[in-house]
């Protein structure tokens, strides 16, 4: 009998090696070596060629028909807006997120949403069929599908060949595995592996395939990084457990743009859609408090806008603690560097903390304007007016640029009752006269003008 051998397998790329490196030579990353049992293949020297006539013959583009192309409606609107559309015939989508967020339970609400109209097998490998039968009760889920409990990947295709449904989801990736592979379920090898299979089966049988994929301590999708090489969309939910409201963002999608983002909130008959996200955010905002601004950032085509809160606070130790929840906390440090430098706002002896109400994250360039604003208003103890929305981006030298879209995010203020914008000197000229219709807008070119305007 022969030896089991043993390599390792770098969990973020793949590379795989005979011996333990502390730094993967394929992606760079440290400690991402696991080991793994690779069973060695067993060769068929009787085995037939492959028949010439199962080969793929090319075609040309122009001569492909697309005309019959047809997405699957959801019923859930954000979550077919970030999808593109609705669930394309053959893809395979990965939705990810932390424990308890809310995968399975949106998927639940998409069979009772599609079971009426298709047939649809949920195949579950962590959970019994009186589990997922008491989880449907309680989401109020009557319309009936199939439900396949099994954790063999080729057992799950055959089912699927077989019963041939409209849509397959699979929860989850992590519990599935290949008999002929001798790993673990969860393990770097096995997750690749069927994947491929999932990802062959969708393909040749045009059935979409939705499949959860867990995270690892860090937040990333638990398997290696050539998981999400294989799908064609990774859906990830962002947000708290602890908070209601979740973002559904779209992180890949062949099928679709990858700005867009579904905002819902967990309620105790499943996730409700937040149709106007702008008033879930600004919910409960004090009045006539220091330390709190107001800003709009684009996701996609949607405006969205936001509530900063800063607080600066004497410190009682040498070194000042800084902590920013929401935002980039480099991005905030070089935000006081700069204030310090260009404004002659110091923060040296001061413990600072960003925060950005309702569990958002502010990634665009257009929020630093409104941070930097939000500090200023706290290390001074002066309130920046209520009815003030600030955009733009904060440059090195002090000065604030232009931003994209600007017409839009005007617009979305205007409709929310603000009556001031400061926005960026150069991109006055980008509004239109029935965005800034009842709206004072206020051009600014460096930090100390748009400190000025909002506190005066």
């Amino acid at each position: 009998m022969a030896k089991a051998k043993s390599a390792y397998v770098c969990t973020e790329c793949g590379y795989s090696s005979p011996k333990w490196y502390g730094k993967c030579p394929g992606c760079g990353e440290w400690n991402t070596m696991e080991e793994e049992i690779v069973a060695p293949a067993a060769r068929d020297t009787k085995q037939a060629a492959r028949p010439s006539s199962t080969y793929s013959s090319p075609v040309g583009l122009n001569s492909i028909d697309t005309t019959d192309e047809v997405r699957y409606k959801t019923g859930i609107g954000e979550l077919d807006n970030v999808l593109g559309g609705g669930i394309v015939k053959g893809s395979l989508v990965l939705i990810g997120g932390d424990p308890g967020i809310g995968k399975s339970t949106i998927l639940l609400q998409v069979c009772q949403n599609l079971a009426g109209s298709l047939s649809i097998l949920y195949v579950s490998g962590e959970e019994s069929r009186r589990q997922i039968k008491l989880r449907a009760n309680r989401l109020g889920v009557t319309n009936d599908f199939l439900i396949l409990t099994e954790t063999d990947v080729e057992v799950v295709s055959e089912h699927i060949k077989s019963e041939k449904p409209d849509l397959v989801i699979i929860d989850s990736i992590q519990t599935m595995n290949l008999t002929q592979l001798s790993s673990s379920p969860g393990s770097v090898t096995q997750v690749r592996e069927c994947t491929n299979l999932l990802m062959r089966t969708a393909k040749s049988l045009e059935i979409p395939i939705l499949v959860v994929g867990h995270v690892n301590k860090d937040g990333a999708i638990a398997g290696p990084k050539v998981l999400e090489h294989i799908v064609d969309a990774v859906l990830y939910f962002e947000g708290d457990r602890q908070l209601s409201y979740r973002i559904l963002r779209a992180v890949k999608n062949r099928f679709g743009s990858t700005n867009e983002i579904g905002v819902f909130e967990m309620t105790d008959k499943g996730l409700c859609e937040v149709i106007n996200p702008s008033m879930v955010f600004l919910s409960g905002r004090p009045k006539g408090v220091s330390g709190t601004c107001v800003t709009c950032i684009m996701e996609g085509s949607r405006p969205i806008l936001a509530e900063v809160q800063a607080l600066a606070a004497n410190s009682g130790y040498g070194t000042a603690r800084r902590m920013a929840t929401g935002f980039d906390y480099n991005r905030m440090n070089l935000l006081i560097a700069v204030l310090e430098k260009k404004g002659g706002y110091y923060f040296a002896g001061a413990d600072t903390y960003v925060n950005v109400v309702g569990g958002f994250k502010l990634d665009e360039r257009a929020a630093d304007l409104c941070v930097a604003l939000a500090l200023v208003s706290s290390l001074k103890d002066v309130t920046v007016p209520d009815d003030v929305i600030i955009i733009g981006e904060v440059g090195l030298a002090g000065e604030i640029r232009s931003v994209s879209q600007l017409s839009k995010r005007v617009n979305e203020a205007s409709r929310l009752g603000f009556k001031r914008c400061i926005v960026p000197y150069y991109s006055l000229k980008s509004i239109s006269g029935e965005s800034a219709a009842g709206m004072e807008i206020i051009g600014v070119k460096s930090i100390r003008q748009a400190v000025e305007a909002a506190v005066n």
